[in-house]
């Protein structure tokens, strides 16, 4: 993909293509967390440890956003140190927190109408939600901050493509 980026009011050309720079591989981690989600919602309800200290501080609620945090940080590691425009990559964060949102909403229903013992729970798609934008803060400020350097680095390659 042919990219202009402006930097400091001058134009300069840059050539990445990220489908080729991000491999399937670093997508297995979060692709292997998704999977591990699906086993854990379907686990019966009475199969679940009870605690009655943990219900009154809604614990569930932090496992949830725990959870789904770190499955929105396995899909965006791929990311990182790629040669891809900090934006861009902001870009890509910000779908990764929406769909994890909504593959949040889709366990909750899941659990209502197929889980042994489970139930839907508007809250317990909150805490997913709020798991996933925790990771989309933490993704933008520590996998962008090396995006100038990567950015000049291709620069550079994409100028001494061109002088030969």
């Amino acid at each position: 993909m042919l990219l202009i980026l402006n930097f400091q009011h001058q134009q300069h050309l840059l050539v990445m293509q990220p489908a080729k720079e991000i491999s399937f591989k670093k997508f297995i981690p979060g692709i292997f967390w998704l999977i591990v989600i699906l086993i854990l919602i379907m686990i019966p309800a009475n199969d679940l440890p009870k605690s009655e200290f943990l219900f009154k501080i809604d614990f569930d609620k932090f496992v949830h956003a725990g959870i789904f945090g770190l499955l929105a940080v396995l899909f965006c590691w791929p990311f990182y140190k790629t040669a891809i425009p900090k934006k861009i990559k902001i870009n890509y964060f910000v779908l990764i927190v929406l769909l994890t949102s909504v593959f949040g909403f889709g366990t909750e229903l899941i659990q209502k109408y197929w889980g042994h013992g489970r139930s839907y729970d508007l809250m317990d798609w909150v805490a997913d939600s709020f798991g996933a934008l925790c990771a989309y803060f933490f993704c933008a400020k520590f996998f962008t901050r090396n995006a100038p350097l990567v950015e000049k680095k291709a620069k550079l390659q994409f100028d001494k493509k061109n002088q030969l």
